[in-house]
Parts: C-alpha cells; sequence; structure tokens
C-alpha cells in the first residue's frame, strides 16, 4: 500500500466516523423531537434555520439548501408546516417569481417549547458517543 493509499483510507475512516456520530445524533434527535413535539429533525432544522433570519423569512431556494434537501423535497416540507401552521409563504415583492417561507407565530411557539428538548438530546447523545473510543476524539473536536 502506498502513501497514497493509506491517505485515502485514512480520509475514509474519518468520513465513516463522522457519518457515525450524525447518525447516532440524528437518531436521537429524530426519536425525541417526534415523540414529545411531533416534529422531525428537518422540520426542527427548518424552523430553527428561520428563526434565526431577520424577519424570519428565507427564500424557498435558501431554505432547501439550509435543510440539505431537494428543491422538491423541501416544497413537500413547507406543504406539511404549512398544514401545521408553522409556516406561510409569501410573494416577494420585488420578484414576482420569488416565494418566501416564513415562520409563524404558531411555528415560533412549536420551535420554542422543542428547543429544550433538542438541546438536551443532543447533549445526551454526544456525551454517549464520546464513551465510545472510535467517537470520543471527534465529540471533543466538534464539542470545541
Amino acid at each position: 500500500m502506498g502513501i497514497s493509499d493509506d491517505a485515502v483510507e485514512v480520509r475514509a475512516q474519518g468520513w465513516r466516523r463522522l457519518a457515525a456520530l450524525h447518525q447516532l445524533i440524528e437518531s436521537r434527535l429524530e426519536k425525541a423531537l417526534q415523540a414529545e413535539h411531533g416534529l422531525s429533525v428537518v422540520e426542527f432544522t427548518v424552523m430553527d434555520a428561520l428563526s434565526r433570519q431577520d424577519g424570519f423569512h428565507l427564500r424557498m431556494s435558501q431554505l432547501a439548501r439550509a435543510a440539505g434537501l431537494s428543491p422538491s423535497a423541501s416544497t413537500r416540507l413547507v406543504n406539511r408546516l404549512e398544514d401545521r401552521g408553522f409556516l406561510t409563504r409569501i410573494l416577494c415583492a420585488d420578484d414576482r417569481r420569488g416565494i418566501y417561507t416564513e415562520l409563524t407565530a404558531a411555528g415560533r411557539t412549536a420551535l420554542d417549547d422543542a428547543h429544550p428538548t433538542h438541546d438536551e438530546t443532543l447533549q445526551k447523545a454526544l456525551a454517549e458517543a464520546e464513551g465510545m473510543p472510535e467517537l470520543a476524539d471527534l465529540v471533543r473536536t466538534v464539542s470545541g
């Protein structure tokens, strides 16, 4: 095995460890948010991204990027959240083709209610992962 082969394997191992940490955290968050608030991780992520914007809105394309979704998947997600009263769509005043998604008051309340669950679950998942020798140093790096 040459040096370049070793480097490729080191990167692949790093990627697998990162994916394992992500999966552990996401599965714990999904279970807790769904059980306690009826929200998926991606729904929480989108609502959280919107809450951090001035005016609580994003263009649909920005929202898709923030959630890591395709345009069609983000549209379905927005439809679900809009049906629940958590988001609304607004036509862009500057560009009639542009559509913003905006967090509603009900959406802000749902997000505020879910934040403690998210934060506590994330902390527990990181503590769990830190107890795993293969993930401990990665958790310390991520946790700062």
